[in-house]
């Protein structure tokens, strides 16, 4: 399973339970720790409270602090590490927990940017990918998972949620063929009506 590119993971406000839960949304995957994950984290963001930002400030010195940014000293793997941003927003302040890779010089950068572009939008939408991402994120673990032995070779390893068939019971689907309705009825009633977003 490879992610990579910077992107939205979770729709509204993390609160404290749901932003600890969303430091390690990939907790399950298959032979973690024996080979490089860092794909599946490095440009991951979504939006937190004030109360979370400043609790996270608190718990250990920060690695660096810059401007309206800081860094934890925890590495999540050899150079990708939390990033906490305070960003004005539409005359708002708004606070952001990201993973950048610090041995990419201009990642916090090109985060930053990518926050900023994408709650700038003037109409509220989201795109499938950032759909799919949010259903990833707010699905309870007894719920998600990762293909395993029982599915063909090339399915193996991506993740899965479960759906109910209504007669048929439940059955595991993989996450990036979900349908349209499938989606819906995944997502909170609030996300449901939210437009498509071409993703930029």
């Amino acid at each position: 399973m490879t992610l990579s590119p910077i992107r939205k993971i979770f729709e509204g406000i993390a609160d404290r339970r749901q932003m600890f839960r969303l430091f390690d949304r990939h907790a399950q995957r298959p032979n973690r720790w024996q080979c490089d994950d860092s794909a599946l984290y490095r440009g991951e963001w979504f939006e937190i409270g004030e109360a979370e930002h400043d609790y996270m400030f608190e718990v250990l010195p920060p690695y660096f602090m810059r401007g309206e940014m800081f860094a934890t000293r925890e590495f999540l793997t050899d150079s990708i590490t939390s990033v906490f941003f305070t960003l004005r927003i539409d005359g708002r302040t708004r606070y952001f927990h990201t993973y950048c890779d610090l041995a990419d010089k201009g990642s916090t950068e090109r985060m930053r940017a990518a926050i900023l572009e994408r709650e700038t939008r003037p109409v509220r939408a989201m795109t499938r990918e950032e759909r799919l991402e949010h259903i990833w994120s707010s699905t309870h673990d007894d719920y998600r998972g990762y293909a395993g032995e029982r599915w063909p070779e090339a399915m193996r390893g991506r993740r899965t949620v479960m759906l109910y068939g209504g007669v048929e019971g439940t059955f595991l689907k993989l996450l990036d063929e979900l349908t349209r309705s499938e989606i819906a009825a995944k997502l909170p009633v609030q996300l449901r009506v939210l437009p498509d977003s071409i993703a930029a």
